[in-house]
């Protein structure tokens, strides 16, 4: 199974995007447990999308890809038109002088939550797997 979507750069058009998809999980009967990770990283994903790499600027658009398979399990692609950021920069949001920031906890939700997780193209896209 294949889907493809384009949304505005629009925090409202998350919830569509994320209830489709996870339709489309639901089909696949990967269970509870597995569904609860591939939301909050699609959620997530979509966010950072949408706040970073688009800056809330509705004009732009975020696209997002979906495959799925019972043997490749599922693979969500998201690309934004932003300039982009080096993953490794990012601190960890467990480090002690990080623990009450306001933002930060993305990515690294993202990578506990999935798999398999890649940025390329200087971090305007994320590739993430569930098996």
């Amino acid at each position: 199974m294949q889907f493809e979507v384009t949304l505005p750069a629009d925090v409202a058009a998350i919830s569509p995007v994320v209830d489709w998809v996870m339709r489309l999980v639901d089909e696949l009967e990967y269970g509870d447990a597995k569904e609860f990770g591939i939301e909050m990283a699609l959620r997530e994903a979509l966010a950072n999308a949408i706040l970073h790499g688009c800056k809330a600027d509705p004009a732009k658009k975020v696209e997002c890809s979906v495959s799925a398979g019972r043997q490749d399990g599922i693979v969500i692609v998201v690309r934004d038109p932003g300039v982009g950021f080096e993953p490794k920069s990012i601190q960890s949001p467990t480090e002690t002088s990080n623990l009450n920031a306001d933002h930060g906890r993305g990515i690294f939700l993202i990578q506990a939550l999935m798999d398999e997780v890649t940025h390329e193209q200087n971090g305007t896209v994320i590739r993430m797997r569930k098996l």
